[in-house]
C-alpha cells in the first residue's frame, strides 16, 4: 500500500473515533459507488452525514480542509445522491469535512467542519 493511501486510513480511523466519541453513528466506511466513494456516512439526530475525511502531516502545501477540490465536493455530491437513492428513508442530510493534521503519526489537530455549502 502506498504511503498516501496508509495516511488517509489512518486518518479515517481517528476521524471514526471522533465521530462516535461526538455522539455519532458510524453507518458506512469508503462506501463506493462506480468511481466515487465516501469516506463516512454517518447519522447524528435524524440527520445522515456525507464525511470528507482530509489528513495531513505537515501545513507545508495548506491546511486539510483547503485541499479538497471542487471536483472532489462535486464527486461526493453524486454518491450521495447514488446512496440516498438506495436509502430513501433519510429527510435530512449534510456534508461535513474532518480535517487531521498528524505529528511523528499523532493526532496534532482535528476538527469537523458541518454543514459544508457547495
Amino acid at each position: 500500500m502506498n504511503k498516501n493511501k496508509d495516511k488517509g486510513n489512518q486518518g479515517e480511523n481517528i476521524a471514526s473515533d471522533y465521530l462516535l466519541k461526538k455522539g455519532y453513528a458510524i453507518l458506512h466506511r469508503n462506501w463506493r459507488h462506480k468511481q466515487r466513494e465516501i469516506d463516512i456516512i454517518a447519522a447524528k439526530n435524524n440527520t445522515l452525514h456525507f464525511i470528507e475525511v482530509k489528513t495531513r502531516t505537515s501545513n507545508k502545501f495548506g491546511l486539510p480542509e483547503e485541499s479538497i477540490s471542487d471536483y472532489k465536493m462535486n464527486a461526493l455530491k453524486k454518491a450521495a445522491e447514488a446512496f440516498l437513492l438506495q436509502n430513501a428513508e433519510w429527510n435530512q442530510i449534510q456534508f461535513d469535512v474532518v480535517a487531521i493534521t498528524l505529528s511523528s503519526n499523532k493526532v496534532e489537530e482535528i476538527f469537523i467542519i458541518e454543514d459544508v455549502f457547495f
